[in-house]
């Protein structure tokens, strides 16, 4: 069982408030900044105060409000934009990085992040049509009604938001120490979420920012969509046993608030994803045939899959797929290879 220690940030959380801006212990604090239309409401981005100037553990949502809360929060630490040195990125979805170019330009910080990470940036891909254009595919293969699939795609707005984001400065691999004085801050590689997704681990105050990687209340989405890796759902189990085995005393996660207790969260992870792999492999059993789509509206979701539209409607699609493609790598599954996939148990 877990401990909370953000005991403001979950009051907020269940009055559905804006947490405050907190000094956590000498030299480190979190500053909620809004997210748009997201259950989520906020990200945590995290400031740690060096001799001269400041470092911050991811960013915020590329939007006015959002630019308004994180000077805001940073001014009440007692420090300005103009103070930040780094910006450290646990992976690059827009709640995290999307305001990693305002924050270099106000403040000429460097940006470091995993180089799998850096790979997967959209401007690296290539166009917003391109981009368009493999979601549209991968829709169609998870089985997606035509119907339903104008409803699915992005906006030319997200598009081009996503093609802005900033190339890194600096790339840190598994291990690396961050170039931060006075902090023992280390990356700990933890793909799932995404193929690059840092945490960082600060030995000497035992302490783990965990990004998306392990959040107090929810699993993170593990998805495979258009440019995921392979099996994403995979890599995530590995790399939350790994975690698992850190000494540390505090969990700083990215949404929700800051808990002890991180075997425990782990073990209840793990958990749940067996028991979603059981439940898929059920519908399987039951149905041979059926595509990703159809097995997705089968799932147990927090809401009705009825209420589930939009890029919650998608998240689920790919989510689902990420646990057939695990079943599929442990040959518990095949699929059909046709247009769209069809599964079935394997013999």
């Amino acid at each position: 069982m877990i401990e909370i220690t953000g005991v403001r940030q979950v009051r907020a959380w269940r009055d559905r408030v804006m947490p405050p801006v907190e000094r956590l212990s000498p030299g480190l604090w979190s500053i909620p900044v809004p997210l748009p239309d997201t259950p989520l409401r906020y990200v945590l981005v995290y400031l740690l105060e060096l001799p001269s100037g400041v470092a911050i553990i991811d960013a915020g949502w590329d939007n006015d409000e959002a630019w308004q809360a994180l000077l805001a929060g940073i001014v009440e630490t007692g420090h300005a934009i103009t103070d930040v040195r780094a910006v450290l990125v646990t992976h690059v979805h827009p709640d995290h990085y999307g305001l990693g170019a305002r924050v270099r330009e106000a403040s000429g910080a460097w940006i470091g992040m995993h180089v799998q990470e850096a790979a997967s940036l959209p401007r690296r891909i290539g166009s917003a049509d391109g981009m368009a254009a493999n979601l549209l595919r991968w829709l169609r293969r998870c089985g997606a009604p035509e119907a339903e699939v104008p409803e699915l795609l992005s906006t030319p707005e997200r598009y081009a938001s996503l093609l802005g984001m900033p190339e890194p400065d600096r790339l840190l691999a598994d291990g690396d120490k961050a170039d931060l004085p006075t902090w023992d801050l280390r990356a700990v590689w933890t793909p799932g979420h995404t193929a690059g997704h840092l945490c960082f681990y600060e030995p000497t105050r035992s302490l783990l920012f965990s990004g998306d990687h392990v959040l107090p209340r929810i699993s993170p989405n593990i998805s495979v969509h258009a440019t995921a890796a392979p099996n994403p759902l995979g890599a995530f189990l590995r790399s939350l046993a790994a975690v698992g085995e850190l000494p540390v005393d505090e969990v700083l996660p990215a949404h929700e608030y800051r808990f002890r207790g991180l075997p425990d969260r782990v073990d209840d992870l793990r958990a749940h994803h067996d028991k979603r792999l059981a439940q898929l492999t059920a519908l399987v059993a039951d149905r041979p045939g059926q595509t990703t789509w159809q097995l997705a509206a089968g799932m147990t979701w927090s809401r009705d899959w009825s209420q589930l539209r939009g890029f919650i409607r998608r998240s689920a699609v790919g989510e689902t797929l990420a646990h057939l493609v695990l079943l599929e790598h442990r040959r518990a599954l095949i699929r059909s290879g046709t247009m769209p996939d069809r599964w079935a148990l394997s013999r």
